[in-house]
């Protein structure tokens, strides 16, 4: 009898922590410290990614919040047939940085990283201090210029050289949306950032 309690405990508890792994939006989503107090792991993920290519970690974090707002099954809206039937989605934009299937290949490609997912916050923010390198390189935009760097994180590469950002008010918007929230989890990272960093040993 005991052992069957024991047995059925085991299996709540596996449940529990099966749940509690696929929630991945954060309690606090608008305040850094508390983002990465609750999910340490995801600190140190974009602090890899920021040593690696030399992106901000709080442009990063920005980049998640917008495009996903740190829900890693995110996905563009369908559209609808007569308004009312469930048609096609916009996109391919998936997961927690809304990579689309073709960039996210050559990222991997590119990277030699094929069995990353954009579902994994490793991943993904490992893919967006990835594109902010290229984007630097490509279109000369500097690494901590958050509002450039976004409206080529939207539109493309291709596209923000043709500067479509000037006939596209929602890029205008969303950029300008980026650059303050990296902003506000820049000044909230100043007072924690040593805090987490002294965490670097901790085991999970």
């Amino acid at each position: 009898m005991q052992k069957k309690i024991l047995k059925n405990n085991l299996i709540y508890f596996i449940i529990l922590l099966f749940l509690t792994s696929c929630s991945s939006v954060p309690k606090y989503p608008q305040n850094a410290c508390k983002i990465f107090g609750e999910n340490y792991l995801w600190y140190k993920s974009a602090k890899k990614s920021s040593k690696k290519y030399g992106a901000p970690i709080h442009i990063i974090l920005s980049f998640v919040n917008q495009e996903s707002g740190f829900n890693r099954w995110a996905k563009p809206k369908r559209s609808k047939l007569f308004k009312v039937i469930p048609y096609k989605r916009a996109s391919s934009s998936f997961g927690y940085s809304q990579a689309v299937k073709k960039t996210w290949e050559l990222y991997k490609t590119e990277t030699n990283n094929h069995l990353a997912l954009r579902t994994r916050f490793k991943d993904s923010v490992m893919f967006i201090g990835w594109y902010i390198s290229k984007t630097n390189k490509i279109n000369k935009v500097p690494l901590n210029d958050s509002y450039r760097q976004y409206l080529n994180y939207y539109l493309g590469w291709g596209n923000y050289a043709k500067k479509t950002y000037k006939t596209d008010k929602k890029s205008i918007i969303y950029a300008k949306k980026v650059e303050k929230k990296s902003k506000i989890y820049k000044n909230q990272l100043r007072g924690c950032q040593k805090s987490l960093d002294r965490n670097k040993y901790i085991i999970f």
